[in-house]
């Protein structure tokens, strides 16, 4: 049996629940963080002889479920406070009306919301998942019950590794045709990449450790060659007085692996392992003229593909991606992903439509605006 030290996990829950409060502190408003306690001490009460398959104490997974709201959503107190609960009352004695006596109704109805679709996830094929995600977007109150539980299941498959094989493939299955669709279509890009990787470690980890030590494998190069790649590029930004951000990394694996897959190639044959990307600081009124100026500039160093020029910033995807991308040739020869976009347009890219809590006192046109649903997510 495997000695527990209640000390360091009780310092280790502290330092879980700083964190937080210390992520949230920029969206708290006043009284907002004594909610946050009060949340917090509930759930650690209700959950304290409690305990996950790896053996760690179960309020681990309320703090991270937060967590990944606040870092990675970008979502406010409303949704802290559901994060935390979101377990309680289908776990434990807690009722319903206790979470609305205390917490308001708000947060009530988003727990309710979570534990009403907590048990629905089985199907028999991908059409009846691609119903059932049409009924969350339609159906749902509150998108917060649906970035929520798409937190739950983030941590839910950074911590797969402890279950039985068979809840690894069922919880696995689920991610892959149920939620990382969603995650896309909510324009959670990072969420959405890694639950698919996450989804291909625990089915078919061959191929997902293979491709993981070929891109680590090739990362020396592949460095040296985005410097060499970049560096015009940074010079000529930096001459015309642009502030920028160049970024360079590999696609996703799970990304890498389709492609290999769909097109029957070897790993070497995959001509656009990574991508270049271009984020620029500028003024929302000046976005769209700079973005095409950045794209004049990649071109005149080297030779893009017309086939590949996407244009998502005159006609924004459905989700609200906002980008240009075009593929170059290097000097090499090699062909190489340019992605062109501004700091705003970057931020809703990797956060989704929440990310637009940082612009939301900028005058946008409408079609720029969180569509109706989405909006009012960080109170």
């Amino acid at each position: 049996m495997i000695k527990v030290d209640i000390e360091e996990e009780r310092k280790e829950i502290l330092k879980r629940y700083r964190k937080l409060l210390r992520l949230a502190k920029p969206l708290l408003k006043s009284g907002d963080a004594k909610l946050i306690k009060k949340a917090f001490n509930v759930a650690s009460e209700a959950h304290k002889e409690m305990r996950r398959k790896s053996g760690e104490p179960y309020i681990y997974h309320p703090l991270e479920v937060a967590l990944i709201c606040v870092e990675e959503i970008g979502l406010g107190t409303t949704s802290i406070v559901a994060a935390l609960l979101h377990d309680v009352v289908e776990d434990t004695d807690m009722e319903l009306e206790d979470i609305e006596r205390e917490f308001g109704v708000k947060v009530a109805q988003i727990i309710d919301g979570l534990t009403k679709i907590a048990g629905v996830f089985d199907y028999g094929s991908s059409q009846q998942a691609e119903n059932f995600r049409k009924m969350l977007l339609t159906l749902s109150d509150d998108v917060r019950v649906i970035l929520i539980k798409l937190a739950d299941r983030l941590n839910n498959m950074r911590t797969l590794d402890s279950m039985p094989r068979h809840k690894q493939l069922k919880i696995g299955s689920e991610t892959k045709y149920l939620y990382a669709p969603l995650a896309h279509r909510l324009g959670l890009y990072s969420i959405k990449s890694e639950l698919e990787d996450l989804h291909l470690k625990f089915m078919d980890n061959e191929a997902y450790e293979y491709i993981s030590k070929r891109i680590s494998d090739t990362r020396v190069s592949r460095n040296k060659f985005i410097k060499t790649f970049i560096t015009p590029i940074e010079n000529e930004l930096q001459a015309q007085g642009f502030k920028f951000v160049i970024k360079g990394r590999p696609k996703s694996v799970y990304s890498i692996y389709n492609k290999m897959k769909t097109q029957n190639i070897p790993f070497e044959e995959v001509f656009d392992l990574f991508a270049i990307r271009v984020i620029i600081d500028t003024s929302y009124e000046n976005e769209k003229a700079a973005c095409w100026q950045v794209y004049s500039i990649v071109t005149d160093f080297y030779r893009p593909n017309p086939n590949r020029l996407r244009d998502w910033i005159s006609t924004p995807r459905a989700n609200g991606y906002e980008s240009l991308h075009t593929t170059a040739m290097s000097q090499t020869g090699q062909w190489v992903e340019v992605q062109i976009r501004t700091q705003r347009m970057d931020d809703i890219a990797e956060r989704g439509y929440a990310a637009h809590w940082k612009y939301k006192e900028k005058k946008m046109p409408q079609k720029k605006q969180p569509v109706a649903w989405m909006s009012g997510l960080l109170k």
